[in-house]
C-alpha cells in the first residue's frame, strides 16, 4: 500500500480513500498531495464464501470524525448496505449514518454515504445493479443527510440519470466495483460522466492495475477534461 499510495500521489487524483490505519501513508507524504477521504466503518460482506452461515455486520469506527479531523481529512465515507434477508445489517448502517451525520455537523466534516445494494452470488455477495433498488437506497442516503453520494453504476447505464435525479443537489460519485478491462472501465466512466455523474471513486480498478498511476491519469482526463 505504501508503494501504491506513493504512485497515486504522483498521479495527482483529487482524493484518495483510505482506512484510519492506512491514512498516515498519505498524510506523511511531503509536498502537495490529494485530499484524504477516510473510511469510517468496517463490514464483512465482501468476498467471502458461505455467508449464509455468517452474521453480517457493518460497524462504525469509534470516534471516526475526531480521527478524521486529526488526520486532516476532507471527508468521511460510510456504508448504507442493503442485503436481501439482512434487515439488521441495514439497521446498523442507518444508525451509523445517523450518528456520523451528527458528528460531521459538529466538526464541519463532509459525509460521503455509500448506498450499496447487494445480492447473493456464487461466492458471497455481489452488486445488485437494478435501477430501482439503487434509486431507493440513494434516496434514503439523501434523506439521512449525505453531503456526497458514492453509488454503484446501474446495469442499464442509460438509467443512471434516475439515480442522479433522486440525489438532487448532492453530487454523485460512481463506485468502481469489480476489476474489469481498461476498455470497459474507461468507456463506462466516459458514459456516466457524460450523463451527469460528478466524479468517480475507484478502488480495485486502480490499485490492482499493473500501472496505477497511468490509469489514474487516464480516468482523471475523462472526469475533468472530457
Amino acid at each position: 500500500m505504501r508503494t501504491v499510495v506513493a504512485s497515486l500521489v504522483d498521479a495527482a487524483p483529487d482524493a484518495i480513500q483510505l482506512s484510519p490505519g492506512q491514512a498516515h501513508l498519505l498524510q506523511e507524504t511531503r509536498g502537495p498531495k490529494p485530499a484524504l477521504v477516510m473510511r469510517a466503518d468496517v463490514a464483512n460482506v465482501y468476498g467471502q464464501e458461505g455467508l449464509e452461515r455468517e452474521r453480517l455486520f457493518s460497524y462504525a469506527v469509534a470516534d471516526a470524525v475526531e480521527h478524521a479531523v486529526r488526520l486532516d481529512a476532507a471527508c468521511v465515507c460510510v456504508n448504507l448496505l442493503a442485503v436481501p434477508g439482512e434487515p439488521e445489517l441495514h439497521e446498523q448502517c442507518v444508525r451509523n449514518v445517523s450518528a456520523l451525520r451528527s458528528m460531521c455537523t459538529r466538526y464541519g466534516m463532509a459525509l460521503m454515504v455509500e448506498p450499496l445494494a447487494m445480492k447473493r452470488g456464487e461466492s458471497g455477495y455481489g452488486v445488485n445493479g437494478d435501477t430501482q433498488t439503487i434509486v431507493t437506497l440513494v434516496r434514503q442516503a439523501v434523506e439521512l443527510g449525505a453531503d456526497v453520494i458514492k453509488a454503484d453504476p446501474t446495469d442499464d447505464l442509460d438509467a443512471y440519470s434516475d439515480v442522479l435525479a433522486v440525489a438532487g443537489d448532492r453530487p454523485v460519485l460512481v463506485r468502481g466495483g469489480g476489476r474489469v478491462s481498461d476498455d470497459e472501465i474507461l468507456e463506462r466512466t466516459r458514459k456516466l460522466i457524460a450523463i451527469g455523474a460528478a466524479g468517480i471513486v475507484y478502488g480495485r480498478n486502480v490499485v490492482q492495475h499493473p500501472r496505477p498511476a497511468e490509469i489514474t491519469r487516464a480516468l482523471m482526463a475523462i472526469v475533468h477534461d472530457g
